[in-house]
């Protein structure tokens, strides 16, 4: 059973009934390893992120096991869940592939940051200050500074004085609760990634504060770049789920 190209909706959940059906039918044989996500890719004429999104989700639901620095294995049917991701309502996001999402917020939330550089009142920038230094407290104690983050990203879109804009990015990180966004990062997110993403928050609130809306974009959306470049990084640099 030969695979086959996809269309354009949905992308991950096409490349992930394919390979269920492939596992299925025995083409891919339990504990054998799947090809390369870059032969994949070319086979199924999608990008590497869309074939990735794909099997975080068929690691949810225990079709396939990631192992890190092997690759990525077929599990026995009894380890397999039930139900499949279950099928989100039109338009509410929650089935949004992760990277696809990824790239979407750095168009959007980039030009949010330039409007906050502009708009943002004095209790507004305090609100994106203190969410900052929850994440600092939060990554100094180890733990993962997910929701501190959140309200950070949230602060600024309160603050670009655009309703729609901020409903948007309210949207966008309601998908991070998703089964497929934990998963993916429960592989690519670690202490040092954290780290990292504070110094990038940092820059996107020293170009609020001055009100340089052009930095503040820069800013944003070199951080949403590294942070997707970060989840698109070599399976063999991830860490036991």
């Amino acid at each position: 059973m030969p695979l086959q190209t996809v269309g354009s909706s949905r992308l991950y959940r096409q490349i992930a009934e394919q390979l269920r059906g492939l596992i299925s039918a025995g083409e891919f044989a339990v504990g054998t390893r799947l090809p390369a996500e870059r032969d994949l890719a070319r086979e199924l004429g999608v990008s590497r992120p869309s074939v990735r999104e794909a099997l975080i989700a068929l690691e949810v639901e225990g079709w396939v096991e990631v192992r890190t620095g092997s690759g990525i294995y077929v599990l026995p049917a009894q380890q397999r869940q039930s139900q499949r991701l279950p099928a989100a309502h039109a338009n509410d996001g929650n089935d949004w592939g992760p990277l696809e999402v990824m790239r979407a917020r750095e168009l959007v939330e980039a030009e949010v940051a330039a409007l906050a550089a502009r708009n943002a009142r004095k209790p507004q920038v305090g609100a994106i200050a203190a969410a900052l230094e929850r994440m600092h407290e939060d990554v100094a104690a180890g733990i993962a500074p997910s929701e501190s983050d959140e309200t950070f990203h949230a602060a600024i879109a309160d603050a670009c004085g655009n309703e729609v804009l901020c409903d948007t990015v309210r949207k966008y990180w309601s998908t991070r609760h998703g089964p497929l966004f934990e998963r993916l990062g429960d592989h690519f997110e670690t202490p040092a990634s954290w780290r990292t993403a504070l110094a990038e928050h940092a820059a996107v609130l020293a170009a609020i504060r001055v009100r340089d809306p052009d930095a503040a974009r820069t800013a944003m959306q070199q951080h949403l770049k590294k942070a997707t470049g970060r989840y698109s990084a070599s399976w063999r640099r991830t860490r036991p789920a």
